[in-house]
């Protein structure tokens, strides 16, 4: 496997897999641990920890939208808080988002129904702080297609990122390049004040 077949396959397959109950899916499986395996061996060559953790949802609940993310243990260690890069797969059209984004369970606990608005402002400015990869990483939103707190937290969490039709998940050469560009992102985030809006 490579990370394009990885990302390819929950993208094709998702939307049937939901259609099982998740223990002991093959499909959870390569979400799990597959997946974060090859997304690893992608990130090897990158400086520095990084940890990775791949989500097809909880317990006997498949996820609206499954995940496969990139951590600085440095900043967070979790989906819920901070910042991290992400793989999202939208339910509504088989494609993949590569996003910078925002802890979005933080940010509905801390904001209640104002989250989005919350999230939506913070990224505006991130973004600004961030221009130098506007071109290199242009997606200024991204679309789920599907409703619920988390994945319209999702979406408004959205720093910048790219988007990959499917076709386009067998330039492996390509994934790995903008991979290291996202992770550059990352970095520049942390070293220009995280979060803190207050500062940079």
């Amino acid at each position: 496997m490579s990370l394009g077949h990885a990302l390819r396959r929950i993208a094709e397959e998702y939307p049937e897999a939901r259609l099982d109950p998740p223990a002991g899916h093959p499909l959870a499986a390569v979400i799990r641990r597959g997946a974060p395996d090859e997304l690893r061996a992608a990130l090897a060559g990158i400086d520095g920890p990084l940890l990775v953790k791949g989500s097809p949802g909880r317990g006997t609940r498949w996820a609206a939208v499954p995940w496969l993310a990139t951590f600085d243990p440095a900043v967070t260690t979790s989906a819920t808080r901070g910042y991290y890069l992400v793989y999202l797969f939208p339910a509504h059209t088989p494609a993949v988002h590569l996003s910078l984004a925002q802890g979005t369970v933080a940010a509905l606990r801390e904001h209640g129904p104002r989250a989005g608005a919350h999230l939506r402002a913070s990224g505006d400015r991130l973004r600004a702080r961030l221009a130098d990869f506007a071109d290199r990483l242009p997606n200024r939103g991204i679309a789920l297609g599907t409703a619920g707190a988390l994945p319209e937290g999702y979406e408004a969490a959205h720093i910048l990122g790219l988007t990959y039709a499917l076709d386009q998940l067998g330039d492996e050469r390509r994934l790995r390049t903008d991979l290291a560009v996202a992770v550059d992102a990352y970095r520049a985030l942390k070293a220009r004040g995280g979060l803190d809006l207050g500062t940079g």
